[in-house]
């Protein structure tokens, strides 16, 4: 049986599952390819680092292809007073699997990673700052300092591409402080809600089988919150920035792994939609992290 017929088994069909899985996969080896030479020439937990690349791409291409295979069941994203709602959708879709490949191959990532934060600050002012207020609550606030913090870490891998301009070291700057920012406010939610799956703390709680859940949470609280403060002062930021994103790549893996496997054999297209959306948004914030430990500063 060849392999692709046992993908699309395992995923029963689900078109935008297996969309978003073969993207992901792809830009998987995309990655790897590209970051052969720096993996080769890295030592220790700087291994962790010359994939931040990697990690920041793989899931633009899942949420990309999610665009593009869910495209008609994501148009009530798009602001009604925007005209042409699937087309934006389609952009969207494109763009981001566009800026993945640019940012996974390191071709041209000071405007790849310039637009995509521009686009993450669009979204950020025209969706979910609006809802935050009007709403309230955790979920919709930690949502904004999310995509903020997503929007700022592109920022960071495109002042890196720009070698030292004033432009580039501007975009670190503010790329620095929305993630700090956003670390900070993680970081203090795993702490008044530790059962939840560490990283971005959203709603799903860690599964039964996770060992010491609050532990982990505890430490991941106290660890955002240390490299938060480490970020926004900018000293030790290199340091901060490599272990804790080598601690949420590894959640990525031994937790949030399993769970992606669990949603990925269920047969609700919703449950493995939202198995691969935690997966890659967790991944894309350890990009983010690791961004910092590629950006130099004086004091580290």
């Amino acid at each position: 049986m060849q392999p692709t017929i046992l993908l699309a088994a395992f995923f029963e069909f689900s078109r935008t599952a297996f969309s978003m899985s073969v993207a992901g996969l792809a830009l998987l080896a995309i990655g790897l390819l590209a970051a052969k030479s720096a993996l080769a020439q890295a030592r220790g937990l700087d291994k962790i680092v010359a994939l931040t690349n990697l990690c920041f791409a793989i899931p633009l291409a899942v949420f990309g292809a999610e665009h593009l295979s869910a495209g008609k069941f994501m148009t009530g994203m798009v602001p009604s007073y925007i005209s042409w709602h699937l087309f934006w959708v389609y952009f969207v879709g494109f763009a981001l699997i566009a800026a993945a490949l640019s940012i996974a191959t390191g071709i041209q990532v000071r405007w790849s990673g310039l637009l995509f934060g521009i686009m993450m600050f669009l979204f950020v002012a025209m969706l979910h700052f609006e809802r935050a207020l009007a709403i309230g609550g955790r979920i919709p606030w930690t949502i904004v300092f999310r995509e903020s913090s997503f929007g700022g870490g592109a920022w960071v891998l495109a002042g890196i591409a720009m070698r030292g301009s004033r432009g580039g070291k501007g975009l670190i700057t503010v790329g620095r402080v929305l993630i700090a920012i956003a670390a900070i406010f993680f970081g203090v939610q795993h702490f008044l809600h530790p059962l939840g799956l560490p990283g971005v703390p959203l709603e799903k709680e860690m599964p039964t089988w996770v060992p010491a859940r609050v532990l982990i949470d505890y430490l991941t609280g106290a660890g955002l919150i240390v490299a938060g403060v480490c970020f926004l002062s900018a000293r030790k930021m290199r340091m901060a920035a490599t272990y804790l994103g080598a601690w949420i790549v590894f959640l990525v893996v031994v937790i949030y792994g399993p769970v992606l496997i669990g949603a990925l054999a269920d047969p609700s297209t919703a449950v493995k939609v939202e198995g691969l959306n935690y997966f890659a948004d967790t991944l894309l914030f350890g990009g983010v992290i690791l961004s910092l430990a590629r950006a130099k500063t004086g004091s580290d």
